[in-house]
């Protein structure tokens, strides 16, 4: 099931997307799923993030290969950090250059969704807690995260956070899917989800255990190897077997 969250008329909905017809949800939490009754053509609608997350809690070095072309070790605990909710786009909304930096990353990854609250959460039950997962861009400042020594400034631009187009919620082994990303095109980073050094379940439990993750909260599972700058212009995908595609455009700040 592909769950969706769009603008139609003004008002900002959910919704289940089958074939080209979204029907609309009462706003209910995530483990009450209720259809309305009504139908909306799906080229009637414009697509949002598929949620709003209170929080992105996102891993770095989670892939064995990607550690190796930073030349790191490999973390013996997961190594996260945060992403403002702020910084969330939808699909084919813009990603702002900021004029504070001069490389600007792409990252692909796969983002798990949360369905319930989940506090302090065993790895056996964690499965239990996933409403589903969508694509993720960890956009990412990468002279600045070099020049900082932290992550938090050139993780958290408004719009580095791109997720969409939607969450799946029928995957199979998420621990087992390819995802790439493309740049005009271009495959620029492709990878496998068992290159992971911590798989899905064992980071829900790891995170619970720390802080406590609410309805619609992302974990940005980390990226493969491959990673690589953006320019003005540029049109970014990010692509994870399964889900789909998600599309968006690099525009310089206008504001600056």
């Amino acid at each position: 099931m592909r769950l969706v969250r769009f603008d139609y008329q003004q008002q900002i909905r959910y919704g289940i997307l089958t074939d080209q017809t979204i029907w609309p949800l009462q706003k209910l939490p995530f483990d009450e799923l209720r259809e309305t009754g009504e139908t909306i053509p799906w080229d009637a609608v414009r697509l949002l993030a598929p949620c709003e997350p209170s929080k992105i809690v996102a891993l770095g070095l989670n892939y064995r290969d990607h550690a190796a072309e930073l030349k790191m070790l490999l973390p013996t605990e997961p190594l996260i950090f945060l992403k403002p909710s702020t910084a969330v786009i939808g699909p084919e909304a813009d990603i702002v250059y900021p004029s504070q930096s001069q490389q600007v990353d792409y990252e692909a990854e796969l983002g798990v969704v949360i369905g319930r609250t989940a506090h302090r959460v065993a790895e056996a039950a964690a499965q239990d807690y996933i409403l589903g997962y969508t694509c993720f861009n960890d956009v990412t400042a990468r002279d600045l995260q070099k020049q900082d020594s932290q992550f938090t400034r050139s993780k958290s631009f408004d719009t580095f956070a791109p997720l969409g187009p939607w969450i799946e919620t029928e995957i199979g082994d998420p621990d087992n899917l390819n995802l790439a990303a493309l740049v005009n095109g271009e495959h620029r980073q492709q990878g496998n989800t068992q290159d992971m050094v911590f798989r899905v379940t064992t980071l829900i439990s790891f995170i619970s255990h720390i802080m406590t993750l609410l309805p619609g909260d992302v974990i940005a599972t980390g990226t493969p190897a491959g990673i690589g700058p953006l320019q003005p212009g540029d049109v970014v995908e990010i692509r994870v077997e399964g889900i789909g595609t998600l599309r968006n455009r690099v525009v310089v700040d206008s504001h600056e």
